[in-house]
């Protein structure tokens, strides 16, 4: 197995989602648990980045790590990042919860930082959450106590860099 001791970089390109994660985000017993991950509040959405390649194989080795299935994904990524020992990142467990007879399930949350590959100096505190219901496997979830959007100045097709 490779170790990837160190900071595992992931990176893509933003991109926009369906709009509906400020219906989860938003959830009281969510923010609760997302302040203690991240010490503060998380803007209630997250920003989706696009992953291709090696960032594709690294971000599956979390979704591993996570306890996710990605046999969406190709056959070699899949390999490759079962090789990949991601097991020295810590895990935050998001609980999920039911309210009004409505489930709302929970994720996995890894801090992380992130910035604009044009712009590498100026990183911002996140993390990398990974629904345990989601039908993203090639996309990345990003939350943090900022509107990244508008913190690092992000357009769908800006390519950003998010390291845990």
């Amino acid at each position: 197995m490779k170790s990837l001791r160190g900071s595992v970089d992931i990176s893509g390109e933003v991109s926009s989602g369906l709009g509906r994660a400020h219906i989860f985000m938003a959830q009281p017993h969510y923010q609760e648990q997302f302040k203690q991950v991240l010490g503060i509040g998380a803007w209630p959405g997250t920003l989706n980045v696009d992953l291709t390649g090696e960032s594709l194989v690294r971000f599956a080795a979390l979704r591993n790590a996570a306890g996710m299935e990605s046999s969406e994904l190709e056959k070699q990524v899949l390999e490759d990042a079962a090789e990949l020992d991601v097991s020295y990142i810590d895990t935050h467990r998001i609980n999920g919860f039911e309210r009004d007879g409505r489930s709302f399930g929970g994720a996995t949350a890894f801090l992380a930082n992130i910035a604009r590959e044009d712009d590498e100096e100026n990183r911002l505190e996140c993390a990398i959450l990974i629904p345990d219901l989601t039908r993203h496997v090639a996309v990345m979830e990003v939350i943090a106590s900022a509107f990244l959007r508008e913190a690092l100045s992000l357009s769908d097709g800006d390519r950003v860099i998010v390291s845990c």
